[in-house]
């Protein structure tokens, strides 16, 4: 049997770092994902509640803010809990297994690259001396 989700869109809402009794570092957000199919021209969009535990949870709350880009891959969880008034409800969330940068480096809030001087070290500039031939027998392979 297999459970694999991948999703990518964008956060609804800056994650929140809470905590459970025990220590262990928990948020749940969602993500809105466009369809892929247009209705009368217009995507829908689908509003994906995630749930991140330990690491996974701090390295979300720490580098991604409402309205970035996410990628996450985990699994599809069904729980089921009685709400105040007495009602049996069900949910159906994404657990995270790893969450990824997939905007730009702008809208992450990275900025851009650094200017560089020099020009990167490359082939081209290399002289014969900075080479070594690799003696090889014929029982020897590179691999």
């Amino acid at each position: 049997m297999l459970n694999i989700v991948v999703i990518m869109g964008r956060l609804t809402a800056d994650p929140e770092l809470k905590t459970t009794n025990s220590g262990i570092s928990v948020t749940s957000f969602s993500v809105a994902v466009d369809r892929n199919f247009a209705k009368d021209g217009n995507r829908e969009t689908d509003f994906i509640n995630v749930v991140a535990w330990r690491f996974t949870a701090e390295f979300i709350c720490k580098y991604f803010r409402k309205g970035q880009m996410i990628a996450i891959n985990g699994s599809l969880q069904q729980r089921s809990y009685t709400d105040k008034d007495g009602n049996k409800r069900t949910v159906y969330e994404v657990v995270a297994d790893n969450a990824n940068f997939c905007g730009s480096k702008a809208e992450s809030g990275g900025g851009s690259a650094p200017i560089r001087n020099e020009p990167p070290a490359s082939y081209s500039n290399a002289d014969v001396g900075d080479f070594e031939e690799i003696a090889m027998g014929d029982d020897d392979l590179p691999f």
